[in-house]
């Protein structure tokens, strides 16, 4: 952890994303309401039908939430629906741990088809 995200009090991304991707329980439909500590102005609500403001709420929740904030408001199938348009706008380190906790991307398979070293 960097000393500016010591002193912001930020957590490590792997403490704040859940385990596995099967932790997401947001809704599939409907509006979801962000904390005013991570929304920014004029984003609060946001329908999750919507597909380019659920790809904003889905990075913001990403970076500024916590683990229940990302459970709680992400859905797993739109996640992996949404993860190819929303990947690149994402920190790196980030980015590397939602591929490799939630299965993402496309370096997964090729990983898992390596021989173990003996």
């Amino acid at each position: 952890m960097s000393f500016a995200d010591w002193l912001a009090g930020r957590r490590p991304h792997a403490v704040r994303l859940p385990d596995r991707i099967e932790d997401l329980r947001g809704p599939a439909q409907g509006t979801i309401v962000l904390p005013r500590y991570m929304s920014f102005p004029g984003l609060r609500e946001c329908d999750v039908t919507h597909d380019a403001t659920r790809r904003t709420a889905y990075g913001i929740v990403l970076t500024q939430g916590q683990r229940n904030d990302v459970a709680r408001y992400l859905n797993p199938d739109l996640l992996r629906a949404d993860w190819p348009h929303i990947k690149d706008a994402l920190d790196p380190k980030l980015r590397a741990m939602c591929e490799r906790r939630f299965r993402l991307g496309g370096n997964i398979a090729s990983v898992a088809e390596q021989p173990a070293e003996a």
